[in-house]
């Protein structure tokens, strides 16, 4: 059982789902596309983004330099100039009909 605070793991949660189980191959590299173009979709004035999202994916955005620690009291992060410039481009590439 899940306590206020803990984390399933991603393939856990995934699992859960009725189309996916343990057998299925994960791509946490466009997991990582998909969160870092969402969290561009609601950065604020400031740069900073909520940070509600998959723990594990928040961690290897910020382990690639795109946000700062999302191991902190705050509940948004700030997207680096390199994260802000990736977020925006691949939420163009993601999210925008053509």
């Amino acid at each position: 059982m899940l306590t206020a605070g803990s984390q399933m793991p991603c393939a856990a949660v995934f699992a859960t789902l009725p189309f996916m189980d343990s057998r299925t191959d994960i791509d946490t590299d466009r997991i990582d596309d998909a969160v870092l173009a969402l969290l561009w979709l609601n950065l604020s004035a400031t740069g900073t983004a909520w940070k509600g999202l998959d723990w594990s994916t928040m961690s290897r955005l910020h382990g690639r330099g795109l946000i700062s620690d999302p191991v902190r009291k705050a509940k948004s992060v700030h997207l680096t100039d390199e994260g802000m410039a990736e977020a925006e481009r691949l939420f163009r590439e993601l999210f925008v009909r053509r």
